[in-house]
């Protein structure tokens, strides 16, 4: 097949198998069969000379080539879909479907509120939520498999655009009737009980200072070591973990029948709070402040869709306060 008679739908197949990894994935978004996926990328695969893809357990994966060439597709259609937009992005008639990766932090206090105000002004939009615990999801904002990342960041490469969408900061709680409730609170009250911990990637992997490099951008796994490393200052004052979680949903119940203490971001220690399920403390040290923010692809900056969501997120959190 020459190369310059290659149709261009071939390409949006590619683009469609990169991204969910899979024929019928990619059949399902593209609303053709898993027959005529197949049959598309066996036509790319003869004109480009390479397999493009290879059968796993994981499903479909990329060649080196197709890793290659993935990002120059992507761009290429995405500057087609522009030249041919018949206009701006209008909500209330878009049906796009928005992949976001987010903690369970993200997802409670951002995105929650993000859906209900979705639902008024754009209700055919659809978010699909992913976990923002993987290793690889920043692989996937820069593979286009991911539109936007909700977290806690440090230093990001120039390819990543980011904007603050809100602060939080540290919050130490524990059950109501805790020992901890009576009395003023003083550092070695607190290590004087049992610590239970949030590590986000549910992982042992080294952070520094509270964060991990995923593929150039530090992002924060947990905020509740600074606790711990106070504590480390004084060689009178030490503290122990005596249980460790990936997610901030365990904490409630299992503050709710030890001694156990836990630090938690302060957005969803209020909840609980409001359930009487946990009490916060007064601090005996200044808490830690962290920015939450969203990240994007450089390449969003040119997608009017994608820059109209990220707007709506400040909006949706005014109106849920």
């Amino acid at each position: 097949m020459a190369r310059k008679r290659i149709d261009l739908n071939l390409f949006r197949v590619f683009q469609a198998i990169m991204l969910h990894r899979s024929v019928s994935g990619a059949s399902r978004d593209l609303g053709v069969t898993p027959s005529a996926v197949s049959h598309a990328l066996a036509r790319l695969r003869e004109a480009l000379g390479d397999q493009l893809f290879v059968g796993s357990e994981a499903g479909m994966e990329p060649t080196p080539r197709a890793l290659e060439i993935a990002p120059r597709i992507r761009d290429g259609l995405a500057l087609v879909d522009d030249a041919i937009s018949s206009g701006p992005f209008v909500p209330t008639e878009s049906d796009r479907v928005f992949r976001v990766a987010a903690t369970e932090y993200g997802a409670v206090v951002i995105l929650a509120p993000l859906a209900q105000h979705l639902a008024r002004v754009a209700p055919d939009v659809e978010l699909r939520i992913f976990p923002y615990s993987r290793m690889d999801t920043i692989r996937h904002l820069d593979d286009g498999r991911l539109d936007l990342v909700l977290g806690w960041f440090g230093e990001i490469p120039d390819r990543i655009v980011r904007t603050l969408v809100c602060e939080d900061r540290e919050a130490v709680v524990v059950r109501p009737g805790h020992p901890l409730t009576e009395g003023a609170v003083t550092l070695e009250r607190l290590f004087a009980f049992p610590f239970l911990i949030v590590e986000m990637t549910g992982t042992e992997r080294q952070a520094v200072e509270g964060f991990i490099d995923d593929r150039g951008v530090w992002r924060r796994v947990w905020i509740d070591r600074l606790l711990m490393e106070m504590g480390g200052r004084d060689k009178d004052v030490v503290g122990r973990v005596a249980v460790s979680v990936p997610y901030y949903a365990a904490v409630p119940s299992m503050l709710g029948t030890t001694d156990m203490i836990a630090t938690v971001p302060l957005s969803l220690a209020r909840i609980s709070v409001a359930q009487g399920r946990m009490v916060i403390l007064d601090l005996p040290y200044e808490p830690l402040t962290v920015r939450v923010e969203a990240i994007w692809h450089q390449r969003g900056e040119r997608d009017p869709g994608l820059q109209w969501l990220i707007a709506q997120i400040p909006e949706a959190m005014r109106g849920a306060t």
